[in-house]
This record gives structure tokens, C-alpha cells and sequence, in this order.
């Protein structure tokens, strides 16, 4: 409390002792780092009270306020936030000059009770006191990002060891889950508007139709990927929206426009974008999807087949797969017979797709002969059907079943109808995310063999990546750099599929060691940095509806997305992690999303090619 009749040596002395406390009682958590328990100090300024004994006295000098902030940063750490709060001054930016990075609790519901004469301001001034200064206005929890965000991310894998006395000391475990349901990937407060409630489910009374499980007890009101409920509105009809020239954003947008490629760190620092900066990512995203591709918008009339969903592997995430790891969570494990495949491939044929997409778990029968037996089955049921099919995962693991090398089983593969593969079993290509994701899975360097050799012999694949559950920017960085560098010698891959994370039904989520999904903020920039790194060398981004939704894909189509997916028939993955889209999309119903948006609908192929355009 400043101007209580206090001098400036005494103010100093004060924050000195503060700053001697929290290198004392510093901590070298597990990740290395070394944390003092001195989260924040706010700094307040006096006034004087109605009916109080001090209400007489003069008001802390604005000047002295000030000067007290600024000593304050200059002396504290700068791991210490500096909070002022804003309803006790009439000109609250100058707080912002003088080194505060924090507003404290401001609420548009409740008084400030201490001073319940002074007001809140109102969160879209405060957001634009806020952006005069060249800063983001953004929500945070009780504990500071850096309390939340561990640089070792295999901490999620144990919540009941989590953030013990070894490990983080600050969060006591019970409090881990529900701080971590309602953080984003930056330890921040989500920004999507809404309630949050922790997910419980109960088996479904029809299985097998995909939706095995169904949401019970409260329903969170806050979109997030695979809901029902509307996103908040960020993206609009086209416009130009101006940002800081000082800012980062500014800074690496327009180095990319005049032809530099954006790096690790240029693509972590778009991801930590807010506020009118995410508008101006995505902008200058659709400005780069009308200089690739124009002004259609792509959609592939498809059918998937998951052919089972038993599964030898303990993917963490997976909602789908029939193991032991989620043998409590839902229902009967399936195995389609040859004749069974191959009769969904004629049907569809007969409903006009043009591709089937063939996925599902690693059973423990299989030898590496089934995928071609399934690949065979259906190019002797339909021969003209583009066969899509097969993760790096089950190449790799068909291939080590049959003791041969990649290139000797794909070329096998080509050979019996296989015509390009899914970008899916990517998840995040990093070793410290995999480790907590899929740690039995392929690693990292080999999904990208798998497609290096797959390009090799001329079968195109794509890029999935999914986010939004324990990994954070910088892990989304290294799998675009990763796959980027890639494509510059393969040029195989023909599109970027962002696949948010579904998290109602996932076992790591159930278990409480997952964030909920992306925000839909992180959702935009997902796809609009996307568009941006790969610019050049990959033409199409592609949103996924199954799990964003209608309203969802439209505002990505604003963000430099051109392409919607495939019609799904029969999508069972994403609905198994508890997702309300899926199953399929009609013509009709693209036109409908499309529409709105004053472009044009086409369809192509997998390849891309346009039909009947």
C-alpha cells in the first residue's frame, strides 16, 4: 500500500525484503527450473474512505503511485508479476508505462468489496487501454502461467505424483485437474465464453453407430471440439484489422511478406497471439490462400472404414481403440470380415464416393499380409475407388510383422491398390509428447520414414496434427518445422489437417491428465499459422467438421483454410471420443456452410483434382 504516510526508502526497503524472500525460499523443481514462491506483488495506492479514520487524509500522489511501480519492477525479480488495480484510478494506463503486466481480479459481476465505491471498468475498456499500449488483454487463473506450465510434460502422466514436493511444489494435488480443465495451452484462463464442468460419461445404449459413450451430469456451456455449442464469433467478413507496429506479430508477418521463412520461434510467437493480433494471423492467412488456391472451396466425397477396433497399443488419447486400457469406458470390440469391407466399398460407389479411407487398431491377429488382403478386397470390389489408407503405424508395424523393409512392403501395398496414406498416428511429432501420448507407438523419426519412403515411390500422404491436450506452442513448432522440412525434399504431401483434441471420452482426459481440447482461439491460430508456414509448399488446409462443427469451419474458412474434408460416411473415431458431429455431410449441407461465405464449392478428388468444376 503506497501513500499510508511511508517514505521511499521504506517503500524500497520493503520490496528488497520481499525480493531476499523469494530467492530464499527458491525450489529447483524436477524440469530444472529454479521457482521462488513470490508469484505477484501488487502494488496499491491509497484513498481515502468514507467513515473510516483515515478519511480525511490526502490521496497517494499519483507521481508517488508510479515511481512505487516502477521501483517495485526494477527491484523485484522479473519472474514477479506486478499487478495495480485499475478501479483505483481515474487514468489507469499510465500503470501499464510504469512496468505492471497484471490488472489483478476484475469482475463484471461482483463489486471490489474493499472499495466498493470504485467501480470495475468495463473489460472491453480495460481491453482497449490495454491495446493502446502495444499489449493483450488475456484472462489467467489464480496461479500464474509459469506455477502451471511444466517444461517436463511427462508429469501429466501420474496425477497422483504430479506436481509433488519433487516435482512442483506449488499445486497441491487435488488441485491439479481442475486447473489444468481450465487452462489453455499456455497455462492461461480458456477465453472462450461459457461454464466449464468436468466431463462424465456413461456407456451408450446403441453401440457400434460410432457414439458408444454419452455425456451425463452438468454440460459445460464453453465450446470445445466435438460439442454442440457455437463457437464464440473472432472471425467475420473479410476486413483489415491494425495491430501494434511495435508487436512481435507485426514483426514476423510482415518479414514473411517480403519472402522470410517463419522459424521455430516466429511460429511459437504467432501462437501466443491475442486480441486483435489473432485477427491480423488470420487475415494475412486467407491472404495467402487466395494467392495459392483462390477463392474454392474443396470437399471429397468419401467413406471411412475403420475395420476394427481392437488395438494392441495403449495409445493415452484414444477413445476408439478396444484395449486394455479402456476396456471399463465402452462397448463390444468389432473385427469387419474381407467380404464385410468390401461391401461397404460398393456401397459407396453406389452413393457417388470416390475414396475410401481405411483405419483402425492394430489387432494382435493381424500378420502384415491383412492390409493388402483389405486393400485387394476393395480394388476387386471396386476397382476405381482411390484407396486411402493406413497409418504410418500400421505400415510400420505390417511391415515388421512380415519381417520386410518400408519400401519393399509399400511398394507391395502400391501394388495391390494402395494409392496414398493418412497423415493420421502423427499426433504431435515430438518425442516429449509422444512419450506421454503414445509412448508404444511410432516415434517421431518413424512417421516421417514411413512417408519419406511412401513419397519415394509416388503415394502422396498428408499432415495431421493433434493438439490441444498436454503438449504446448512450442511442441506444435517443431511438428510443422519437422514436416516442413520434409516436404522440401519430398514434396509429397498434398494437404494440412489440423485435428483438434476430443476430449469427453479420451482415457488420459477421464484420468485426469489432459487439458479439454484447444480453445477456439488456439483452434484459429492452428490453422491459420498452418497456412503460413507451409506456405509456398503446401497448397491446401483443411478443416475438419467432425470435430469443429459447421459455425467453426466457417470462420476457419476466413483464416486460410480452402478445403472441408470428405463426406464422412461412417466417421466412428472421433464420435467414439465423444464428439456430436460425424457420421456424414451431404452436398447440400457443404453448399449451406460454404455459401454464407461468397465462395464456391467444388469437388475434388484425393488427389485434388477438381471434378467437374
Amino acid at each position: 500500500m503506497v501513500g499510508l504516510g511511508e517514505t521511499r526508502a521504506d517503500r524500497i526497503a520493503a520490496l528488497v525484503a520481499i525480493r531476499d524472500s523469494h530467492n530464499k525460499h527458491a525450489v529447483v523443481e524436477k524440469s530444472g527450473v529454479s521457482r521462488g514462491h513470490v508469484q505477484e506483488v501488487i502494488v496499491q495506492n491509497f484513498l481515502p474512505k468514507p467513515r473510516t479514520g483515515m478519511q480525511h487524509e490526502d490521496p497517494c500522489p499519483t507521481d508517488e503511485f508510479l515511481w512505487s511501480i516502477a521501483v517495485a519492477r526494477l527491484i523485484l525479480p522479473p519472474e514477479i508479476h506486478l499487478q495495480a488495480p485499475p478501479n483505483l484510478s481515474d487514468d489507469f494506463a499510465p500503470l501499464l508505462d510504469a512496468g505492471i503486466d497484471d490488472w489483478g481480479g476484475v469482475s463484471p459481476i461482483t463489486a471490489d468489496h474493499v472499495n466498493p465505491e470504485r467501480p470495475w471498468p468495463d473489460l472491453d475498456i480495460l481491453k482497449t487501454v490495454t491495446e493502446s499500449r502495444g499489449m493483450v488483454l488475456a484472462p489467467r487463473l489464480t496461479l500464474y502461467p509459469e506455477y502451471i506450465v511444466s517444461k517436463d510434460i511427462s508429469l501429466s502422466l501420474d496425477p497422483a505424483r504430479s506436481f509433488n514436493a519433487d516435482q512442483n511444489p506449488w499445486i497441491d494435488v487435488n488441485l491439479r485437474f481442475p486447473i489444468l480443465d481450465r487452462s489453455d495451452a499456455e497455462g492461461l484462463g480458456r477465453d472462450d465464453p461459457g461454464a466449464i464442468w468436468p466431463e462424465k460419461v456413461t456407456a451408450a445404449d446403441v453401440v457400434l453407430d460410432g457414439a458408444e459413450v454419452v455425456l451425463v451430469g452438468h454440460r459445460s456451456t464453453q465450446w470445445y471440439s466435438g460439442s454442440n455449442n457455437k463457437p464464440p464469433t473472432i472471425i467475420t467478413a473479410a476486413t483489415r484489422t491494425s495491430i501494434d507496429s511495435r508487436s512481435r506479430v507485426h514483426e514476423i508477418i510482415e518479414g514473411h511478406r517480403s519472402g522470410q521463412e517463419i522459424g521455430e520461434q516466429e511460429i511459437i510467437d504467432l501462437f501466443r497471439a491475442r486480441g486483435p493480433e489473432v485477427l491480423a494471423i488470420a487475415e494475412y492467412a486467407n491472404h495467402l490462400r487466395e494467392i495459392a488456391v483462390g477463392d474454392q472451396v474443396t470437399w471429397v466425397h468419401n467413406r471411412n472404414i475403420n475395420y476394427t477396433n481392437v488395438c494392441t497399443f495403449k495409445c493415452k488419447f484414444c477413445g476408439f481403440s478396444k484395449g486394455p486400457l479402456s476396456l471399463n469406458l465402452r462397448g463390444t470390440p468389432y473385427l469387419l470380415t474381407l467380404e464385410d469391407i468390401a461391401q461397404r466399398a460398393v456401397e459407396a460407389w453406389n452413393m457417388g464416393a470416390t475414396e475410401v479411407t481405411l483405419q483402425g487398431g492394430i489387432h494382435p491377429d493381424f500378420d502384415g499380409d491383412y492390409y493388402w488382403h483389405v486393400t485387394q478386397a476393395v480394388k476387386d470390389a471396386v476397382p476405381e475407388m482411390h484407396v486411402h489408407g493406413f497409418t504410418a503405424l500400421e505400415i510400420t508395424e505390417g511391415a515388421k510383422r512380415n519381417g520386410e523393409d518400408l519400401h519393399s512392403y509399400l511398394t507391395k501395398m502400391k501394388e495391390a491398390g494402395l494409392a496414398s496414406l493418412p497423415g493420421t498416428a502423427a499426433e504431435i511429432l515430438d518425442d516429449e509428447a509422444r512419450a506421454v501420448l503414445c509412448p508404444d507407438k511410432v516415434n517421431t523419426e518413424e512417421w516421417l520414414e514411413c512417408h519419406r519412403v511412401a513419397h519415394e515411390i509416388g503415394l502422396h500422404s498428408n499432415i495431421t496434427i493433434m493438439y490441444g491436450s498436454v503438449e504446448h506452442p512450442e511442441h506444435w513448432a517443431r511438428h510443422m518445422i519437422r514436416t516442413r522440412d520434409l516436404q522440401k525434399i519430398t514434396g509429397g504431401f498434398t494437404e494440412f489437417i489440423p485435428l483438434p483434441f476430443v476430449h469427453m471420452a479420451s482415457p488420459i482426459y477421464l484420468q485426469k491428465r489432459s487439458r479439454r481440447g484447444p480453445t477456439f482461439r488456439e483452434t484459429i491460430l492452428m490453422h491459420a499459422i498452418g497456412r503460413i508456414a507451409y506456405h509456398g509448399l503446401i497448397d491446401n488446409v483443411q478443416v475438419s467438421w467432425v470435430k469443429i462443427g459447421v459455425e467453426g469451419a466457417r470462420q476457419l474458412l476466413r483464416s486460410g483454410c480452402n478445403d472441408i474434408g470428405g463426406t464422412l460416411m461412417d466417421e466412428n473415431i472421433s464420435r467414439a471420443a465423444g464428439a456430436n458431429h460425424g457420421q456424414k455431410m451431404s452436398e447440400d449441407s457443404f453448399n449451406a456452410l460454404v455459401s454464407p461465405l461468397g465462395r464456391t464449392l467444388v469437388q475434388r478428388n484425393t488427389g485434388y483434382k477438381l471434378l467437374n468444376a
